[in-house]
């Protein structure tokens, strides 16, 4: 690969450019912010810039998002701890997971066989009551199936069947999940 001749290709951040610095110089330090705990703020600040957020919502300080105009929360989502939801592709979450400390979102990867390291956006979409529990890695491309769960520290680089606990890097399959509605 030859680092000159990068390139982006047809991709734009799809947003213009006075949105993307708002983001970057007043929305962003706000939302990923310790000083600004409160969720209801957070979700509001998401939604200014062009987010699609359900109701019930937590998120936690730290979180960084790097383009509220590609994202999708459902309701009665948790997002914990210095998260990073790193959209240059659409991320989709679902109603009711857990998205716990520390998880990084990827949706880009670059092409290491052309000359060009051109880049590759895929969305990510994490379907309703999944667990994405912490320090765990979710690259572009994936889809984590219904009620699914990714444990502590795992990679997913293919997507996840429904109600399936995964471990490991690369995430394998251990056991199916059960869940007790009471």
């Amino acid at each position: 690969m030859y680092l000159d001749r990068y390139t982006l290709g047809t991709y734009t951040p799809g947003a213009p450019l006075w949105k993307q610095l708002l983001w970057y110089f007043v929305g962003e330090p706000l939302f990923r912010s310790h000083w600004l705990p409160i969720s209801k703020l957070k979700v509001w600040i998401l939604r200014s810039f062009g987010a699609t957020v359900g109701r019930s919502v937590c998120i936690k300080p730290g979180v960084r998002v790097k383009f509220p105009w590609r994202l999708t929360i459902g309701d009665c989502v948790w997002i914990g701890e210095n998260t990073w939801l790193d959209n240059v592709a659409p991320i989709a979450i679902e109603s009711h997971v857990c998205i716990s400390q520390g998880v990084y979102l990827c949706t880009g990867n670059h092409d290491w066989s052309a000359p060009d390291f051109k880049l590759i956006p895929a969305p990510i979409h994490i379907e309703q009551s999944s667990w994405i529990a912490a320090r765990a890695t979710i690259g572009p491309g994936v889809t984590v199936g219904k009620g699914a769960v990714l444990s502590l520290g795992s990679v997913a680089g293919r997507s996840l069947q429904p109600m399936t606990i995964y471990v490991g890097n690369l995430a394998q399959p251990v056991k199916q999940r059960a869940i007790d509605d009471r």
